[in-house]
């Protein structure tokens, strides 16, 4: 039998306590993602039926006992029609079934999304009250940008011992009117995110959509959901730490910072998880292509755990997002007083080992006197790069730095082979054709070696780099960029940069 579906009216007041409520990210103005089913959740009266409509699909689901609801709707192709999703409450009937509630959801797009995180050369916005902490175009870009199919939502600060999801995203597009906003005393969103957003849209010419949750000073276990460090042994340490609320956080470091029996660290936006369930775990499972994310600084004392901390950030992300293919695109420290040679090296080798991650060199784009470099342009392309060629079909696409592959030694020289390099050129603002190399030998004191196969004007001959030292007749080993406030100068044929390396 097929029932009729009625709007409620004499019936109001018998379910006045009907009350749809979406989830976080499901606001007016939200960007869907494309060519993927999309969950849509919230709640609702308990055990009532929940239905959705968007793009000429209908789909329901069941609340349970509690008033929670999930459905799906159908992969869809990108579109910049504004549309509306409406979401009905329905109390089942014998005869008919009776509307209870609807929830329009409007300005509804469909593209693409990412999620946008890390510490504060991620947060560095694209227009703030500090001429050093923002982005150096900024104030060109915003007031002459209009694309009201590009998209940002910009996370307040909240650390949480919970999950929490008593929070509604804000989308805002990149027009000119953003400033208005600033001016009122909204924090913009982080201009790496509105870079990338920008490279992504002009090549596809789709809405895209930026989640930005970031936060200053920050540790990656702070953003690590618990689910991250499953079967990571390396990591029970911080598996097993309590989740301490501020309140417990303050009365554990009075008592010499240990929490039954377990030693805590740093301050309470610090601990495990914190910003993950305070940021970022109401936009799960929010169907999205991937996270881009810039972080490391907070945790360069730990060098050699980072890599295994990055495969649990990654692991919990892709897990809670249910995205197994989830994208990870990440940002090399840039060159600062110091070079971050171990944190560097940490995370070549977790772009090496996760096929679904890759890594935006930025050693020619540091500032040594200033921590936050504000050329994020530059960084937001090198990431869109591998977004385009990996995700995008722009096969002819150069998106990777050049790798250090082999090292073999004649005649007292260094040959050094890499991968992802057709050809090499030098280059300095102060035209020097002199790269930060140093060579050692069996003593392992470095010492500062010359590229002897570079040309006039910085054009380098052959594939190969030639390393030597008058002070090394037998090398051992070599490095770039091991000393501090050094800058690179070394670039394939894709413009894109060498990053530091010790090799043998």
């Amino acid at each position: 039998m097929k029932k009729l579906i009625v709007a409620a009216s004499a019936l109001t007041t018998l379910f006045a306590y009907a009350k749809i409520d979406m989830g976080t990210p499901f606001t007016d103005g939200v960007i869907l993602q494309r060519q993927r089913n999309v969950p849509v959740w919230g709640t609702a009266t308990p055990s009532s039926k929940v239905m959705v409509e968007f793009a000429g699909a209908s789909v329901s689901a069941q609340a349970d006992e509690k008033g929670k609801w999930e459905v799906f709707l159908p992969s869809m192709e990108a579109s910049k029609d504004s549309r509306v999703m409406r979401v009905k409450e329905i109390k089942e009937g014998f005869f008919f079934d009776t509307v209870t509630d609807t929830l329009e959801v409007k300005d509804v797009l469909v593209g693409e999304v990412w999620m946008c995180a890390g510490q504060s050369n991620t947060e560095c916005p694209i227009w703030g009250n500090s001429t050093r902490y923002r982005d150096g175009w900024g104030a060109m870009m915003l007031l002459s940008t209009k694309k009201n199919f590009v998209r940002f939502v910009k996370t307040a600060r909240q650390p949480s011992v919970t999950a929490r999801y008593d929070y509604k995203a804000r989308w805002v597009a990149a027009t000119p009117e953003m400033y208005e906003l600033y001016k009122k005393g909204t924090t913009l969103p982080s201009a790496m995110g509105y870079y990338f957003a920008l490279e992504i849209a002009n090549a596809l010419d789709i809405p895209v959509g930026i989640v930005d949750s970031s936060w200053g000073g920050t540790n990656i276990d702070a953003w690590t959901p618990p689910s991250g460090y499953e079967g990571i042994r390396q990591l029970d340490d911080v598996a097993s730490l309590p989740l301490l609320d501020a309140k417990a956080f303050d009365a554990a470091k009075k008592k010499g910072g240990a929490y039954e029996g377990k030693r805590i660290y740093g301050g309470w936006v610090q601990q495990p998880a914190a910003l993950w369930n305070g940021m970022v775990a109401a936009y799960a499972p929010m169907a999205c292509r991937g996270l881009i994310w810039y972080q490391g600084c907070h945790n360069a004392g730990e060098s050699e755990r980072y890599a295994v901390k990055m495969h649990a950030l990654y692991n919990g992300w892709s897990k809670e997002f249910r995205n197994s293919d989830m994208k990870l695109y990440f940002v090399q420290l840039a060159p600062w007083r110091s070079n971050w040679m171990g944190l560097v090296a940490a995370q070549n080798k977790f772009a090496a080992e996760e096929e679904n991650a890759a890594l935006a060199v930025t050693a020619d784009v540091g500032n040594f006197d200033d921590i936050h470099p504000n050329d994020k342009r530059t960084v937001a392309k090198r990431l869109s790069l591998h977004a385009l060629k990996n995700d995008y079909g722009f096969s002819t696409v150069k998106s990777e730095s050049p790798v250090f592959k082999s090292m073999k030694v004649k005649d007292g020289k260094a040959i050094l082979s890499f991968d992802n390099v057709e050809s090499w050129y030098v280059y300095a603002d102060d035209y020097s054709i002199v790269p930060a190399f140093e060579i050692a030998g069996k003593d392992g004191v470095w010492h500062d070696a010359k590229l002897q196969n570079v040309e006039k004007y910085g054009i380098v001959k052959g594939k190969d780099l030639i390393i030597s030292s008058e002070k090394v007749p037998n090398p051992v080993k070599v490095r770039y960029m091991g000393k501090n406030r050094t800058a690179g100068t070394l670039f394939n044929e894709g413009n894109l940069p060498l990053g530091p390396f010790v090799g043998e």
